[in-house]
């Protein structure tokens, strides 16, 4: 009976489990997106994805993205402009207020902001339809011809958000600091020349690679959390709208923690 019970009894792992069972939860996580990751790769490396399928991601990715990248952006920059101008004015420097604006968007905001768009508009995107495919058995009909899903539904998504992401964050940057001149011509009386020269003479090509940078990895983790959250997506229409839900906080959290890390990793080098 002693022994019948010990067999029973759960094991420190089992119990750990049970009492914490978002950690477990997120490990697992964790180790599907890396197996993902490596399947991806595999599939990179083994012979070139189909473009046709990489060309119509980019185009969602890219293109029908750029209207709310540019927004955001432009209304940055106008914000910053104007509230760092009016405060500067106090002390007689709003002068330099493109130099706080520029620094600030491409450094930080401008990357983070980007990602957060793009999260929430294609993440959420890929998830709902990898989820429904997966909901709907296309994926394992997939499977059942001999393709590689992997190949054909994670690799052109993964590699369209890693080479739009950073593109937008340039243009999103570029967006942000003309907005950020017209506040400053218009609200503050800071000539457009001086504006520009002035962030010219601070504004560095490492501050630019920082940002950029900053968007490769951004755009991996949107990317892996979106397509491991749909292949994933169990229990119909409702499972669908969980897992895009699931994608999208877990994509904004990704971002914001990871820049915290990736700025002081940038700051050392």
């Amino acid at each position: 009976m002693i022994g019948a019970e010990a067999a029973r009894a759960p094991t420190p792992g089992q119990r750990a489990a049970l009492a914490f069972p978002g950690v477990q939860a997120f490990l697992e996580g964790l180790g599907e997106m890396a197996l993902l990751s490596r399947d991806a790769l595999r599939q990179l490396l083994a012979r070139p994805p189909e473009w046709r399928l990489v060309a119509d991601q980019l185009d969602q990715v890219g293109w029908r993205s750029l209207s709310i990248v540019n927004l955001t952006a432009l209304f940055t920059g106008m914000v910053l402009a104007l509230q760092l101008g009016n405060y500067l004015a106090r002390f007689g420097a709003k002068m330099f207020v493109s130099r706080i604006v520029g620094m600030s968007l491409v450094r930080e905001m401008g990357p983070v902001l980007t990602a957060l768009m793009i999260g929430g508009r294609v993440g959420a995107g890929i998830t709902a339809e990898l989820g429904s495919m997966a909901v709907t058995e296309q994926i394992d009909a997939v499977r059942a011809l001999g393709a590689s899903p992997i190949r054909n539904l994670v690799l052109p998504r993964m590699l369209a958000i890693m080479v739009m992401l950073p593109v937008l964050t340039v243009i999103g940057d570029l967006v942000g600091v003309l907005g950020g001149l017209v506040i400053s011509v218009t609200e503050l009386r800071v000539g457009a020349d001086f504006y520009l020269n002035s962030l010219i003479q601070v504004l560095l090509l490492g501050d630019v690679a920082s940002g950029i940078g900053k968007s490769f990895f951004f755009a991996y983790f949107i990317g892996i959390i979106a397509c491991r959250n749909g292949l994933g997506t169990t229990g119909g229409a409702d499972g669908v709208g969980r897992a895009t839900t699931a994608t999208v906080v877990a994509a904004s959290i990704t971002v914001l923690v990871s820049d915290f890390f990736l700025t002081k990793l940038f700051l050392l080098t």
